[in-house]
């Protein structure tokens, strides 16, 4: 087995979350904008892309280093082990993306890396023509920063977003990595219930759900990596039985998903029994202002609608008192609403305990937390 440094990338914000499932998986990582990275054989690049919630992918670093000019980067990328990684039929599209470096044109830097590579690869193929590349995807970038170039190779295909489960979406969902955080910030425990008021197509509730049931996110789908000689098909069973072994499917939940939006309710059904949670998650019709409950200590979980758009703002905002009202009866429950309103704790009518800053994909927000009663403690 090798060892790679490994990159898991994390949209802005996410990055602890995603160090700290990492840590639980049982490698040491250091954080940095955007990316948590970390040394693992192939098993761990399996396990990686199978467990990891809030990542948006998993990337092997080929190498590392500063480059002013393009002969610079021509030279430097030449000379990185690219026969260990590609075989000679490899298909490797190269991407790009450049900040505040002096290489600027990503279309160029490409083009270069993508020469690199092809000299390379013909040097160790002893072959003067070029590459047909009709096998396995290995889809590599250049990301320079500040004269800085990353290469990386992409383990995943489709991004850790993609469970497989949803069907179909509403206008604006929330990426799955996402509501995934969005549950892993709270307090909730499995035996404790569940709701979220705004559910659209259902992905806080089926993320909680398999959360509640610890459930691998990438169980149900495939990885580019998967066709990669040099990780065999052992590894990634190995991987999966673990997985299975480590799910918890007779863990019972109480979780409820509800929506003003009957034909968004039907779409979240769909979801859950594709997810295989048709019996777990409760989903109804329903207008926040109408939620009450006589159960205890749970947790209500909501991405409303901020009124971003000038048509909402006014029924936005009388719905964010109305929601503060309906939740004022819940004194033991804690409450954790992500929004961009600014304004959103005046019309709330509280304070948050706590206020967290997240982004749900370019649009900056807050996560509005307030922590209810703790239960009493059990004594012997």
């Amino acid at each position: 087995m090798g060892n790679y440094q490994i990159i898991a990338t994390a949209a802005m914000g996410l990055e602890a979350l995603v160090a700290k499932e990492v840590r639980s998986l049982g490698y040491d990582c250091e954080v940095e904008n955007g990316k948590v990275t970390y040394t693992g054989d192939e098993t761990a690049i399996a396990r990686s892309n199978l467990w990891l919630r809030t990542a948006d992918r998993i990337k092997i670093k080929v190498g590392e280093f500063k480059a002013f000019t393009f002969d610079e980067l021509f030279e430097k990328t030449k000379a990185l082990p690219w026969e260990e990684f590609l075989p000679e039929d490899a298909e490797f599209p190269v991407i790009g993306k450049s900040v505040k470096s002096k290489l600027f044109s990503v279309s160029d830097c490409q083009a270069i890396v993508k020469k690199a590579v092809v000299e390379r690869l013909k040097k160790h193929y002893k072959r003067s023509t070029w590459f047909e590349e009709t096998g396995a995807l290995y889809r590599i970038e250049v990301a320079l920063l500040k004269d800085v170039a990353t290469i990386t190779i992409d383990t995943s295909g489709q991004g850790l977003h993609k469970r497989g489960y949803r069907i179909d979406q509403g206008e604006a969902p929330l990426k799955e990595t996402l509501a995934a955080a969005l549950v892993m910030l709270t307090n909730w425990k499995a035996d404790s219930p569940f709701i979220d008021p705004f559910c659209g197509s259902g992905t806080i509730p089926i993320e909680a759900a398999m959360i509640g049931q610890n459930i691998a996110p990438g169980f149900n789908r495939e990885f580019v990596s998967e066709g990669w000689k040099w990780i065999s098909p052992t590894i990634w069973d190995a991987a999966r039985n673990e997985a299975e072994d480590l799910a918890n499917y007779d863990q019972p939940l109480d979780i409820t998903g509800s929506d003003i939006d009957h034909r968004m309710v039907k779409i979240a059904q769909e979801n859950a029994f594709e997810a295989g949670f048709a019996d777990i998650i409760q989903f109804k019709q329903m207008q926040v202002r109408d939620i009450s409950t006589s159960k205890e200590y749970g947790v209500i979980v909501g991405n409303p609608p901020y009124g971003e758009r000038l048509g909402d703002k006014k029924a936005v905002e009388q719905m964010y008192k109305e929601m503060g009202q309906a939740f004022s009866k819940l004194d033991t429950w804690s409450i954790y609403i992500m929004t961009s309103n600014e304004g959103f704790e005046q019309l709330y009518g509280k304070p948050a305990t706590k206020k967290r800053k997240l982004f749900n994909g370019f649009i900056r927000t807050d996560l509005y937390q307030y922590w209810g009663k703790r239960p009493p403690r059990q004594s012997n």
